[in-house]
């Protein structure tokens, strides 16, 4: 082997691995952020809660955009009058993987790798590839019953690292990059059988799911680009240049409060890694103190019964979005709205950790939260308000 290619493959081996590491740890850490006493603290009332399908698990991979925008298209068939289906998140996850590739090697390798994407990566794959229930292709492999997706990830990107790296494209590097994946997420079927009826993947997205990916907006809000246009948010996992809409501040809660009254649940991107957000308690808010100042007592009862919110300004959230203090960690879906006994509202968010907290995988994430904290939104053009649909100027 080449000696600078071998130090190649190791940094690329390296990188990849902390990157799935630092996801483990991410998650493990939201875990551990808890206290024992918090859901005897709360008082929640359902207000709004609308249909979606089963909790999940993305295992040890970053696939929560796969997860929660699958989940999302679940519920958009609730919505239609469906009969849900879950959709194979690994499938989606997988096309992802090759186009991201695919830019990457175009690129030179002037593209962040790793697990990560967006929301509109699903719609992009089901336009592109059509779609398969969990059922026909779990991504699961030699008898594992859980998402580890760290070896291959590793795989993956050294092979990339090298391939850019070479004199001259070889025409056979997606033979092979592809075939590293077969082997650890298994071959994908040409076709599959679903209540006894034969499908292709592109046959069971037109047939069964039967939506239109051209129906759905993303949402960001920033300062630096003018309001109610679309610009491409500069976030490492929107690898394909995408564009969004950019809003003010508060709209992001009141698009998702008109879309939620209207009956259209919202895909939601996020930081998680705040201290007002804990998994274990199933709560995301903004504490009025921030945690340095905080003492050992406030700090030990941060999840114990409502707390005031500091009160965030737009030019606090660009900040927070500019110094690496907001980064683009984690997808849910968010399904519903609440009410603390104080009146205070809450939405209701989907996760795809399990069930192992408080609220058996869902969570409440507070509206200063949200202002504060989201990266993009995505939910079906119906759920704007008329007013909204005139200023970004789409039907």
């Amino acid at each position: 082997m080449n000696w600078n290619k071998s130090i190649v493959l190791a940094a690329s081996l390296f990188a990849a691995s902390f990157q799935v590491q630092a996801q483990d740890n991410l998650i493990n850490a939201l875990k551990a952020n808890q206290n024992d006493n918090s859901k005897s603290g709360f008082t929640f009332t359902e207000v709004i809660n609308l249909g979606n399908t089963s909790i999940k698990d993305q295992g040890s991979s970053g696939t929560c955009w796969s997860y929660s925008g699958n989940s999302f298209l679940e519920s958009e068939m609730i919505r239609m009058g469906k009969q849900p289906v879950e959709i194979s998140q690994i499938y989606t996850a997988r096309n992802t993987y090759l186009d991201k590739a695919r830019t990457y090697v175009r690129l030179h390798g002037g593209l962040s790798l790793g697990e990560g994407g967006q929301f509109h990566d699903v719609l992009n794959s089901f336009r592109k590839y059509g779609t398969m229930p969990q059922s026909a292709y779990t991504g699961l492999h030699y008898g594992s019953t859980r998402n580890n997706f760290g070896e291959m990830t590793s795989m993956l990107d050294a092979m990339l690292g090298s391939i850019v790296k070479g004199k001259a494209l070889t025409p056979n590097w997606e033979k092979a990059y592809t075939a590293a994946m077969d082997s650890y997420l298994g071959e994908v079927p040409e076709k599959f059988d679903y209540n006894g009826k034969s499908y292709t993947p592109r046959t069971f997205a037109d047939q069964v799911i039967g939506i239109n990916p051209d129906d759905y907006v993303g949402i960001a809000s920033v300062t630096d680009h003018p309001y109610y246009s679309q610009f491409v948010l500069l976030i490492p996992d929107n690898w394909s240049f995408d564009r969004f809409y950019n809003v003010k501040m508060n709209d992001l809660t009141d698009i998702i409060d008109n879309a939620l009254q209207k009956g259209y649940t919202v895909a939601w991107a996020t930081d998680v890694s705040e201290k007002g957000f804990s998994w274990k308690n199933g709560v995301a808010y903004v504490p009025e103190k921030p945690f340095e100042q905080m003492s050992e007592q406030e700090k030990a009862s941060m999840f114990v019964g409502p707390k005031p919110e500091m009160k965030i300004t737009p030019e606090e959230r660009q900040k927070a979005f500019d110094n690496w203090q907001t980064t683009d960690d984690h997808g849910m879906h968010i399904v519903g709205l609440v009410k603390d006994q104080n009146g205070k509202e809450y939405y209701i968010v989907k996760n795809s950790w399990g069930t192992s907290n408080d609220y058996k995988g869902y969570l409440y994430a507070s509206k200063e939260f949200v202002r504060y904290k989201t990266t993009s939104l995505l939910l079906h053009k119906d759920g704007l308000t008329k007013d909204l649909k005139s200023k970004i100027n789409i039907k």
